[in-house]
């Protein structure tokens, strides 16, 4: 991760703040997709399906040794997932309730 020099003066919180409006304003699958392939390397887009996939797998009460298997990640990642998925920013559950009200 590169040193972060622009927090000091607050430019850091307005430029996350910026990236979130962007993606706010994304209409459709299809610009999420194009902005997330320009955004992110192949690697990071597979870390990010990898969680979400941990996260919804950990909500449905499957255990973290399966979890890891069928996802085909690390316990580590598995349980990097769960303590944010119950002691996190509510960004998991917030999704995975409005996910399953749909």
């Amino acid at each position: 991760m590169k040193k972060q020099t622009v927090t000091r003066n607050g430019n850091r919180k307005a430029l996350e703040n910026a990236l979130y409006d962007a993606v706010l304003s994304l209409a459709d699958k299809r610009e999420c997709r194009a902005f997330f392939e320009d955004i992110c390397t192949p690697a990071e887009i597979e870390a990010m399906v990898d969680r979400w996939q941990v996260a919804q797998m950990l909500d449905e009460g499957i255990p973290y040794r399966t979890v890891s298997e069928k996802a085909a990640v690390s316990l580590a990642t598995v349980t990097r997932v769960a303590r944010f998925l119950h002691n996190g920013n509510s960004g998991y559950r917030t999704i995975i309730d409005r996910m399953k009200s749909r």
